[in-house]
């Protein structure tokens, strides 16, 4: 595929996370994935958070089935009480991280086409995109939408191609280390605002505290950085 050539010093695109990346809903899926877990009698604990922040519902599912002793039902019964439970608190409680909007309002002020990358289902990142306004985006992918999910490279990758642009061109936004991976594996440059696991700075990744200390300036320079390397 012939990529679209970014305008000189901007990314691009950026590839935004949305899970606690773009709205605050990182605990909103916790809580989701804490009530099911009580119900099969084997309520969450620290060492769970692997197996649950920036992971899909089938991942989270599949640990608690085999994890829930012998009277935890099936994965995909669990998979889709988890997808229920998320969703209906979503529905209730979509609240924008700090700065986002202000980014994405200066993101399309200059020209630079945004999307939603997330390992949630298609209905909550529509519920999510029509919340912060459709418009806003030029493309969503949810979990449904390729194969392998994050931490594996595939939605950073299918997203920029359905954008037509390098994935080395682009910076993505992340907040868990599992998407950190999954845009590193897949060449981009990476911002990541932890929200709740902490994120190491190294080479080739940006850590900020909140998105309120971002704009296209930085995007601009990461890619840069990315580039040199």
């Amino acid at each position: 595929m012939k990529h679209r050539s970014p305008t000189p010093g901007r990314p691009a695109a950026v590839l935004f996370d949305m899970d606690g990346t773009l709205v605050d809903t990182e605990r909103l899926w916790w809580a989701a994935a804490e009530q099911i877990a009580d119900a099969i009698g084997r309520p969450l604990t620290d060492a769970d958070t692997p197996h649950v922040l920036g992971r899909p519902a089938a991942h989270t599912a599949a640990h608690l089935h085999r994890t829930g002793g012998p009277a935890a039902p099936g994965p995909g019964v669990l998979a889709t009480d988890l997808d229920a439970a998320f969703a209906a608190l979503v529905a209730h409680d979509v609240v924008p991280r700090p700065g986002v909007l202000r980014l994405l309002e200066e993101l399309a002020a200059a020209e630079v086409p945004t999307a939603i990358v997330s390992a949630s289902p298609r209905h909550v990142v529509d519920l999510v995109r029509k919340s912060l306004g459709e418009e806003r985006f030029a493309l969503t992918l949810a979990v449904e939408d390729t194969v392998r999910t994050k931490p594996a490279p595939d939605p950073y990758l299918a997203a920029a191609a359905a954008l037509g642009v390098d994935p080395r061109a682009c910076v993505v936004v992340e907040d868990t280390p599992t998407g950190v991976a999954a845009a590193e594996a897949a060449g981009c440059a990476v911002l990541a605002v932890p929200s709740t696991v902490p994120i190491p700075s190294v080479a080739g990744r940006t850590v900020l505290d909140s998105l309120e200390w971002a704009d296209l300036s930085l995007l601009a320079s990461l890619r840069t950085s990315t580039e040199r390397n």
